[in-house]
């Protein structure tokens, strides 16, 4: 089969592999008929190379028709059409029951003291191959999987793998009251579905991003888009009576703007063989915080920071005096998304779009062309926002 295959740093290639095959009785192939570049893969593209093999298969947002399954599945079968959950958890397990299935005890990554196997990302989370392929191999299957009908566009349904879970779980965490006010640093695909969500749940919504055509996106679903400006913090304190923001989601990320000592680690990391790289992957501050300290600024005293972007610095340097004289609380982690699939199924079914799901991509391209996006992607070419690949 066809799949997007990391080969170095800021190399991706589309190459023939092997076809995925049931390994255990709980296994399932699944036949991808659309599947997403996240704005995490950049991660994969730019930093993580320590952790990855020349030929693994990326990506974790995908979906298709299930056309093969283990004798012991029982919740599925051939003909089925399925969103597949980015990270692969039992449902059964301590973590599982309790709604953090992004913890799942069954396929932690105990070499790494890694949470979940993930589809598509790196050792760290078990270098499991990823759905930008024209097949995908699924374990423990009976769980992994969301059953979707056959009458609506695989767009209504795609992003049910992360993104708007991602987004939803960003602001459930973020605790803002009734009527209250979010602020939404970083208006890539979560952030832009974290903006939507407050607005959805009857917040006002201001959200800021250097980015023009993101800023456009988010406004015309109501959300209040400012530019990332030297006194933005000032701006978004003054509309909100001096205090600043009941609740703010950072869902930019480790690669923020700004912080050049760190930009310059990136390229130091990305020059070293991978066995000198990972030691300083793991224990360094890899992380360009610039996202954090404004969710802390614009956040109000005894307001929470929710974290959605992904981080991975063991030695970052945190305003802990701040956040300790603001009695700010900070909630984060990898998304729970079987946790959050039977609030927003319906929504995502409902005939209104409340998400918009059906306004975010804006570029769609075969498989074979997932290399050139990648790249128009990184660089924020071309007005891409989302990028869906067809196999």
């Amino acid at each position: 089969m066809k799949a997007l295959t990391w080969q170095g740093k800021r190399k991706v290639s589309v190459e023939e592999v092997p076809d995925p095959t049931i390994l255990e009785h709980t296994d399932a192939i699944v036949k991808i008929t659309s599947t997403a570049i996240c704005g995490s893969d950049l991660h994969l593209y730019e930093l993580f190379g320590p952790f990855i093999d020349a030929g693994d298969v990326l990506g974790h947002e995908a979906m298709g028709v299930v056309v093969e399954v283990g004798d012991a599945v029982t919740a599925l079968k051939p003909g089925d059409r399925v969103v597949v959950p980015f990270n692969i958890s039992c449902g059964h397990c301590f973590m599982c029951e309790r709604g953090l299935q992004s913890q799942c005890e069954t396929t932690q990554v105990t070499e790494y003291g890694s949470g979940a196997s993930l589809f598509g990302y790196t050792k760290l989370y078990g270098q499991v191959p990823g759905g930008q392929a024209e097949y995908l191999r699924v374990p423990l299957a009976d769980y992994n999987h969301i059953k979707v009908g056959e009458d609506l566009p695989d767009q209504r349904f795609l992003f049910l793998s992360d993104i708007l879970p991602t987004a939803w779980q960003g602001v459930q965490y973020a605790r803002v009251p009734d009527g209250g006010t979010l602020a939404v640093m970083g208006l890539g695909p979560v952030g832009q579905f974290a903006a939507r969500v407050g607005v959805h749940l009857g917040y006002r919504v201001l959200a800021v991003d250097p980015v023009p055509e993101r800023r456009e996106m988010a406004s015309r679903h109501g959300v209040e888009a400012f530019d990332l400006s030297d006194d933005v913090v000032a701006q978004l304190r003054d509309l909100t009576e001096g205090r600043g923001a009941d609740g703010v989601v950072d869902a930019v990320g480790m690669e923020a703007h700004g912080s050049p000592v760190v930009k310059a680690t990136h390229a130091v990391m990305g020059a070293l063989p991978s066995a000198a790289a990972r030691p300083m992957m793991e224990h360094s501050g890899v992380d360009r915080l610039a996202a954090v300290y404004s969710s802390i600024d614009v956040v109000r005293r005894g307001g929470t920071v929710s974290l959605s972007g992904v981080y991975a610095g063991e030695a970052d340097i945190l305003p802990m005096k701040t956040l300790f004289d603001k009695q700010i609380s900070v909630r984060m982690g990898q998304c729970n998304v079987k946790r959050w699939i039977d609030d927003l199924l319906p929504l995502v079914e409902d005939s209104s779009d409340p998400f918009g799901v059906m306004d975010l991509v804006t570029h769609e391209v075969p498989l074979v062309d997932a290399a050139a996006m990648y790249e128009t992607f990184q660089k924020k070419e071309d007005g891409c926002i989302k990028v869906v690949l067809k196999p």
